[in-house]
């Protein structure tokens, strides 16, 4: 029975990591399709969403049938939180796929002329989900409150993409609503990097049996 289990748990984690690259690839070619105006690059992305999703399914249902036959209590927190991971990895796809949504959009309009750091801003919050990943990967409950605090440099790159598209509105009028584009997808990135945290908090609580999401991030 425990070898079952064993294997069980390593083909669950095999999943959740091949969700997590279907995920990174979205975010990767949704900012792509966004800051080249590529429209049908948007649309693949939005058409792979699906992938993601059913992922999400086939983890839940592997999930299930482990919980039945866990045999310690860390055996349960890992399940559980293999679950809770694969939610945050389909979320990551949902904003995705907002991304590409206002990617499509804005192809089709003119371009706003302003110099906005989305590229960065992604590449931060997609190491988080990486970083995040490998300490689920490795157990490594310190590596994963590493990560908690790195939050807060994605939320200060989206209030500062938020202020310049606001002064930029204020200046040129009609270009509204091409900004209120942008701004949602950097609102989006600004999620995958909570999802990230909350794939990290996850993580905590997998080693050490404590729940850290409301409470001080050491």
């Amino acid at each position: 029975m425990e070898n079952y289990f064993e294997a069980g748990i390593e083909e669950l984690r095999q999943k959740l990591l091949l969700m997590a690259s279907r995920a990174e690839t979205a975010v990767n070619e949704s900012v792509q399709s966004l800051m080249q105006r590529d429209h049908d690059l948007a649309l693949r992305v939005k058409a792979d969403d699906d992938v993601i999703d059913k992922f999400e399914i086939e983890i839940d249902d592997m999930a299930i049938q482990l919980l039945t036959k866990a045999p310690l209590a860390s055996n349960l927190r890992l399940v559980t939180v293999a679950m809770k991971i694969s939610q945050n990895l389909e979320r990551i796809g949902d904003e995705a796929t907002k991304i590409a949504k206002r990617a499509r959009d804005l192809a089709q309009e003119p371009p706003v002329k302003i110099n906005l750091d989305l590229p960065n801003m992604a590449t931060l919050a997609l190491a988080m989900v990486k970083d995040a990943l490998d300490s689920f990967v490795q157990r490594d409950s310190a590596a994963a409150r590493t990560i908690i605090p790195r939050d807060k440099e994605v939320d200060a790159l989206n209030k500062h993409i938020h202020q310049q598209l606001a002064q930029h509105m204020m200046e040129n009028p009609d270009t509204i609503g091409r900004c209120l584009h942008w701004i949602v997808a950097a609102k989006s990135l600004e999620r995958i990097a909570d999802h990230a945290k909350n794939i990290a908090e996850e993580v905590v609580y997998l080693c050490e049996a404590q729940d850290i999401r409301h409470g001080p991030k050491n």
